[in-house]
């Protein structure tokens, strides 16, 4: 059994040739203006993100990261370690 397809001819008619390239145009002009209208949205969001991100970062610079004393050594790198002990000793060269 074959599918058909429904296939759309153009109007013979100029006025409706016309009315209906009109109504294309309205058509694509909505969703230019909706995909605009989300992305001013996408775009405005997306910088009250970055602007919060940025004050948290100056701020919590200020108060010292994690629990640093806020006049600590910037030369000093401080961390957490584990020790690994290995069942056999493997040399270093």
């Amino acid at each position: 059994m074959r599918t058909r397809f429904f296939i759309l001819q153009r109007p013979r008619h100029p006025l409706a040739r016309a009315a209906l390239a009109l109504l294309g145009l309205a058509v694509f002009g909505a969703l230019l203006v909706f995909g605009l209208i989300a992305l001013a949205v996408l775009v405005a969001v997306g910088g009250i993100l970055m602007l919060v991100r940025a004050w948290r970062g100056r701020h919590a610079s200020n108060t010292g990261a994690r629990g640093a004393a806020p006049n600590a050594d910037p030369d000093v790198l401080e961390g957490e370690y584990v020790v690994i002990h290995e069942r056999r000793h493997v040399p270093h060269s």
